[in-house]
């Protein structure tokens, strides 16, 4: 998995990065075809052996059962940097994205995507390279204001910038009663339509099924590569 040969290696160069890319994000529906097939990527690391695993999760949209999945293992592309993750993660998603047979209709990424300090997470960073679209559903608010959704599934709250009053994202009740999960706009879907796809996607759990598959997947891939001692796919 060699990572791409212009892939930003210091704080600067990926901070220019997202910069450049941040007015490339789409927040809007731009698709008119029906949505089939919806995969969720994760990722799990071994730092100490420096080993990052990818998992892309191939899932049904109406049956939500898994028609394919793919994994890769490499090397961390990119030191630990709080808002620069993606440059961490992107090289081993887009390697286990490619080794689908089939092409996603959505993404769902377990993290943010408008919902960041440069409004260029995970998802949306990874939605502008691929030309995929994608949102983000992450577990935690990051650094950004939320009040409680209402008890009931399906109640949500805005997210917001604390700095801007900006809603970056939504604060979504999935489980009644149950702690929300925070979705973000990624690249080619508006809010709403965000919210309603992970309400889709999590018809049991708090989080949706294209999340718990891929983290489930990538965890075994990267306790196989440290039983073998390789960071082959």
């Amino acid at each position: 998995m060699p990572v791409p040969a212009d892939w930003p290696t210091t704080e600067a160069q990926a901070l220019a990065e997202q910069e450049r890319l941040r007015p490339l994000v789409r927040a809007h529906d731009d698709q008119d075809t029906p949505v089939e097939l919806i995969a969720g990527v994760d990722v799990a690391y071994d730092d100490e052996h420096d080993l990052v695993a990818a998992a892309a999760v191939l899932l049904d949209r109406d049956t939500l059962d898994v028609v394919e999945q793919a994994t890769a293992v490499g090397r961390i592309a990119f030191p630990y940097v709080p808002g620069l993750l993606a440059f961490r993660e992107i090289p081993a998603v887009l390697d286990a994205l490619a080794a689908l047979t089939r092409t996603p209709d959505t993404v769902v990424c377990d993290g943010y995507g408008l919902a960041h300090p440069r409004r260029l997470g995970l998802a949306s960073h990874l939605g502008v390279l691929t030309g995929l679209r994608t949102l983000g559903v992450a577990k935690t608010p990051f650094t950004f204001d939320h009040h409680q959704p209402d008890a009931p599934r399906g109640s949500s709250t805005p997210l917001t910038d604390p700095a801007t009053g900006e809603e970056v994202g939504r604060a979504l009740r999935t489980r009644p009663g149950v702690k929300p999960v925070f979705v973000s706009v990624g690249h080619r879907i508006s809010l709403d339509t965000a919210v309603s796809t992970t309400l889709d996607l999590a018809r049991r759990y708090r989080l949706p099924e294209t999340t718990r598959h891929a983290d489930a997947l990538c965890r075994r891939a990267l306790s196989q590569a440290q039983h073998n001692g390789t960071t082959a796919n």
